[in-house]
């Protein structure tokens, strides 16, 4: 297992910062947020450093995305919110600010003054086609 010593979550993950760990197994950590949007409020990390999701691989991603599932059943058995966010940041300018992979679930209820992340307008089906065009090139030369 790849440990940073300056990450943070890699610290909380080998037990060296305190945490109020929700659940964990041995691919994952799950904590409460110390600045919760909301409480239980928890973040999902993956036990082994990656900096983001285009350096984890496939198979961690996919426990982090089997526990994040966990987590959101647990915190709507134990805190019956009305909604639930799950979010995650790649980068510095899409928000993260911790660069150990991680996800949030954030209970919602009507009423709570939590944000929207973005609001847009509809795109145009001509710039629509364009992103397809270009994401579908991508796919076919990996």
């Amino acid at each position: 297992m790849e440990v940073v010593i300056d990450c943070v979550f890699c610290s909380i993950v080998a037990g060296r910062l305190p945490s109020h760990r929700v659940l964990e197994d041995e691919h994952t950590v799950a904590f409460l947020d110390r600045a919760p949007a909301a409480p239980g409020h928890t973040l999902i990390v993956p036990r082994m450093h990656a900096r983001d999701v285009w350096e984890i691989s496939e198979e961690s991603y996919a426990q982090v995305a089997r526990m994040t599932h966990r987590v959101a059943a647990l915190v709507r058995a134990a805190l019956a919110p009305e909604g639930v966010n799950i979010t995650h940041s790649t980068g510095e300018a899409a928000g993260q600010d911790v660069f150990h992979v991680h996800t949030h679930v954030v209970p919602r209820r009507r009423g709570d003054d939590l944000r929207r992340m973005w609001s847009s307008t509809r795109a145009a089906p001509e710039e629509l086609e364009r992103v397809r065009t270009l994401l579908q090139a991508s796919s076919d030369s990996r």
